[in-house]
């Protein structure tokens, strides 16, 4: 009889790569052959050889046949880990054998290599519990055992590769879980509606779509599963989790209390002033980047970490009123909230700021004029109940300052002009407000001037680019009149005189 000799471990290899591809592959013509090619691989020897074909032509089919199913069902079938090899054959009151999937491997030679391939089963997700049951499906029934299975799944997520499948997998289903927890949650325990903190009003936020930033942590808040608050002072928004760590007051407070801007262009002291530490949080920086990188705001010319400097873009009153450039410039977290509350607050006065403004700039020229002229025409608004009645002062609530003097400016209404929009809205304004005057309501007609100098033309109002008014009795004149007129004013000369008279009446107690 003639034996051939083959190594062991290559057949077994061979066996059982092509085992897991008949169990991958639905077709039945490759599990045909992939069972027919391990046919025809021989079975071990205890020289370390392996049998094959005998001259005779036979096989030890049966041998085979039980081995490799056992080797088969032991180690490629997920589905039925518990389930041992083939049973034995057993009599009536014998006890099957207890074989455990170690058992059922086809033994090997000594000293031969042991041939695993763990790597494929992980692969095929087998090690995970996929099948008893599908995700969203929570046994936990409580809330104590959610918030377990979130801590849980939490720390699987930081166990797994970064941006893998299984970890995308365990994000959805540490969602699903504060899903189920808000809706079990008992609601004396929600979190409360209103915070007072450092002098924030903090109001929780109901919005699940808005996408935010926490102020505090520079992170992302997700407004699905995650409580979070915003300030309704200066618009602070953070995690509910970082609310007991804020250390900056509300910059609303200053606003009320101190309403003024900083008017020097960015006065920086130098890094070496703030003690090479952030300005707000005191954290340390450099300007190398190490440990944190120092950066600038161009409003207050101190320095920032990166957590308190955004690299927020705004403009910059000192720069606007001394050189007219309304570039915006890189500012903290703290003063962009500081100028975005004051920047409709009329605390700029231009004439003594820089009086040379209005030589540079005409569309200011024009602005004053407008205002003035809004400036006489609110007694009549004031005394005219249908004037009162259509609120016609409303057109400019918006910008009350406006109907009080003609002085004081904001950083919006610079804004505005520079875009030219202020001087086209005003105009309109004016308009409609001398329309009411000189011809909507006879009241208002009644209460125009005549020129006393010339006693010629029609009726005058203070606000006509035409007339100039007396300084001391308000009366109205012709421009042309009132300069080539070298007498004073008849108005005050008439009353000059109904003074004296009264003064030189004897009183009743004297006649008599």
């Amino acid at each position: 009889m003639t034996v051939l000799s083959l190594r062991a471990p290559g057949p077994w290899q061979a066996i059982q790569v092509w085992a897991d591809r008949a169990l991958l592959t639905p077709h039945t013509a490759v599990t045909s052959q992939v069972l027919g090619v391990a046919a025809a691989v021989m079975t071990p020897l205890p020289g370390g050889h392996t049998a094959g074909r005998t001259a005779g032509g036979q096989w030890d089919a049966m041998e085979y046949d039980e081995k490799l199913a056992r080797f088969r069902q032991a180690h490629l079938n997920p589905f039925n880990k518990q389930s041992g090899p083939r049973q034995h054959e057993q009599g009536p009151g014998e006890e099957a054998p207890d074989v455990t999937p170690e058992e059922a491997l086809p033994e090997l030679p000594a000293g031969e290599p042991e041939f695993r391939c763990p790597e494929r089963v992980m692969d095929l997700g087998l090690s995970e519990d996929h099948f008893s049951r599908p995700v969203g499906l929570f046994l936990a029934s409580d809330v104590q055992q959610l918030r377990q299975a979130i801590e849980e799944c939490k720390q699987v997520i930081l166990e797994l590769p970064e941006q893998s499948e299984k970890q995308k997998d365990a994000v959805v289903r540490l969602i699903h879980l504060r899903l189920k927890l808000q809706e079990l949650k008992d609601p004396n325990e929600d979190e409360p509606n209103i915070r007072v903190l450092l002098e924030h009003r903090f109001y929780k936020e109901k919005s699940k779509s808005v996408k935010q930033t926490c102020d505090k942590c520079n992170t992302i808040i997700w407004g699905l599963i995650q409580t979070w608050y915003t300030c309704t002072g200066c618009y602070y928004r953070c995690h509910s989790k970082c609310l007991n760590l804020i250390s900056k007051p509300c910059v609303s407070s200053k606003v009320s209390h101190q309403a003024e801007y900083e008017l020097n262009i960015c006065p920086e002291t130098g890094l070496d002033s703030q003690d090479y530490r952030c300005a707000e949080c005191r954290a340390p920086i450099s300007l190398r980047g190490v440990p944190s990188e120092a950066r600038q705001c161009d409003y207050t010319g101190q320095y920032y970490c990166s957590h308190c400097h955004w690299n927020d873009l705004a403009v910059i009153p000192a720069r606007v009123v001394h050189n007219w450039d309304f570039e915006p410039r890189k500012v903290s977290r703290c003063s962009m909230r500081y100028l975005a509350l004051m920047v409709s607050r009329p605390v700029l006065r231009l004439r003594e700021i820089n009086p040379l403004l209005f030589n540079y700039v005409e569309e200011l020229v024009e602005i004053r004029k407008l205002r003035q002229d809004i400036l006489l025409m609110k007694p009549y608004f004031i005394t005219c109940r249908e004037a009162m009645e259509a609120r016609l002062l409303l057109q400019l609530q918006d910008r009350q300052h406006f109907v009080e003097n003609d002085e004081m400016y904001s950083v919006q209404d610079l804004l505005d002009v520079h875009a030219g929009r202020l001087g086209c809205s005003l105009t309109e304004i004016h308009t409609l407000f001398a329309k009411h005057i000189k011809l909507d309501c006879e009241r208002c007609q009644a209460k125009g001037f005549v020129c006393e100098l010339c006693r010629e033309g029609d009726v005058l109002f203070p606000f006509d680019s035409h007339t100039s008014v007396c300084t001391d009795c308000s009366a109205v004149f012709h421009r042309d009149c009132y300069y080539d007129n070298s007498t004073t004013c008849p108005k005050c000369a008439r009353l000059s005189l109904r003074k004296q008279s009264l003064l030189q009446e004897p009183g009743p107690d004297v006649e008599a």
